[in-house]
């Protein structure tokens, strides 16, 4: 059983931990600060103190453990230093057995709708898929120069128990009309981690999968189903046009690109089931937890 060391332990990387440690892995992560480090404590998790920001003194991963990097890229700028950092810090006397990456779905940029694959060119459009690009590019550099086999996920926006977007469906926010809003991908955080871990397993190809649950729809359906979820109101519509005045820039920027998923190399190649394969069935656990 490998040792697993995860950088950027939050939701996602919590929920993947705990299905090592059911295997009976031994999980390490990486901690910031020492509130950090007490809170990964409080799961059974190994902590590595660092901070990607200051690379001289990264601690090195255990040896020949399968390195999770969920930590996010810094909030500005085009490329993200902190991957780089990560992998000046690994030695080659200790290389990981694999590295599992969470890019962005975003790397693909607008297509007007059209369906991407892994063979789909990448086109990012905005500063924040720019620093997930970079971080692929030097992953997989070092991937060849290393030998150490590295999965990249390129996954769209993430729901489930305790990330649905409740604060904004309650304030009663407008957002996009139906009519207008373009496609948007979507996939379950359980099920998000479940392919983590089956990304980990040795028998797992290398390379780079798309991650969604196959049915993509629009932002103003899935803001409309979390409502009916929480038995409040439907956020009010506006149009193009009036969202641009009162929208934020950062929500209008996610408004402006549509593309739909293909998760076929994912389920042909990595053999996941994913158990929540529709917004609908998602939802439900959400009510249900």
């Amino acid at each position: 059983m490998p040792h697993i060391y995860i950088i950027g332990c939050g939701d996602i990387g919590l929920r993947v931990a705990t299905l090592w440690q059911a295997r009976g892995a031994s999980v390490y992560a990486l901690a910031r600060s020492a509130a950090s480090a007490a809170a990964l404590q409080t799961h059974n998790i190994i902590v590595l103190n660092g901070d990607l920001d200051q690379p001289e003194g990264l601690p090195a991963p255990p040896a020949h453990s399968v390195v999770y990097f969920f930590a996010p890229p810094p909030s500005r700028g085009a490329t993200d230093p902190r991957t780089r950092n990560l992998l000046d810090a690994i030695p080659n006397d200790r290389l990981p057995a694999r590295v599992v990456y969470i890019s962005t779905s975003g790397v693909y940029g607008d297509v007007r709708g059209a369906w991407v694959t892994e063979d789909s060119p990448v086109n990012p459009t905005v500063d924040r898929s720019r620093r997930r690009l970079d971080a692929e590019q030097a992953l997989q550099t070092w991937a060849v120069r290393t030998g150490v086999p590295v999965v990249i996920l390129r996954v769209p926006g993430i729901y489930g128990p305790g990330r649905l977007p409740v604060e904004v469906v309650k304030s009663g926010r407008p957002i996009l009309s139906e009519a207008e809003s373009l496609y948007t991908n979507r996939i379950h955080a359980d099920d998000l981690a479940n392919i983590c871990v089956v990304a980990g397993e040795p028998h797992s190809p290398p390379g780079i999968y798309n991650v969604s649950d196959g049915h993509p729809g629009s932002m103003a359906q899935y803001f409309k189903a979390v409502a009916d979820l929480l038995g409040v109101p439907r956020p009010p519509e506006v149009s193009m046009d009036e969202a641009k005045r009162v929208l934020s820039a950062e929500m209008m920027s996610y408004l402006t690109e549509s593309r739909r998923v293909d998760n076929g190399k994912m389920l042909r190649e990595l053999r996941v089931t994913l158990r929540y394969p529709t917004l609908a069935e998602g939802l439900r656990s959400c009510r249900e937890s």
